[in-house]
Formats: structure tokens, C-alpha cells, sequence
């Protein structure tokens, strides 16, 4: 048998729900929070793989007119 008396353990039982849910609260505002950064780091991932492929094509496309030169001068000679 317990020692409390049932309106005891009835705010016993409270703290402990209103510790558990304080913690619940923190987690939550803790996982919104990374949630939150790695969606902004993955926006930034997307936004410089974007800028990569743009200048990845550009670079590609000078160094194919550069080849063209060069056959176009080894053609010449």
C-alpha cells in the first residue's frame, strides 16, 4: 500500500506528466529548430548545385569552341 493519499498521488502523477511534457516541449522546440536548419542548408545545397551545373555547362561549352578552333587551325595548315 501507498503512504499518499489519493489526491497525493494525484498531484504526484500531475508533476510528473508536467515534467514529462516540459521535455516533450524542449525535444520539440530542439527538433523544429535543426528541422529548420537543414531545410535552409538544403535550400543553399540546391541553390550552389544549381550555380555548379550553370558554370560546369558554360565551361564545357567554352572548351568545345576552343576544340573547335583547334581543328578548324589544324585543318587550315
Amino acid at each position: 500500500m501507498s503512504d499518499q493519499t489519493p489526491r497525493e498521488e494525484l498531484e504526484a502523477d500531475l508533476k510528473r506528466l508536467e515534467k514529462s511534457l516540459a521535455e516533450l516541449l524542449l525535444t520539440f522546440n530542439h527538433l523544429r529548430e535543426e528541422n529548420r536548419s537543414l531545410r535552409q542548408r538544403q535550400d543553399s545545397l540546391i541553390a550552389e548545385r544549381a550555380n555548379l551545373l550553370q558554370k560546369n555547362e558554360q565551361v564545357r561549352s567554352r572548351v568545345e569552341a576552343m576544340v573547335g578552333r583547334l581543328k578548324s587551325m589544324e585543318h587550315a595548315s
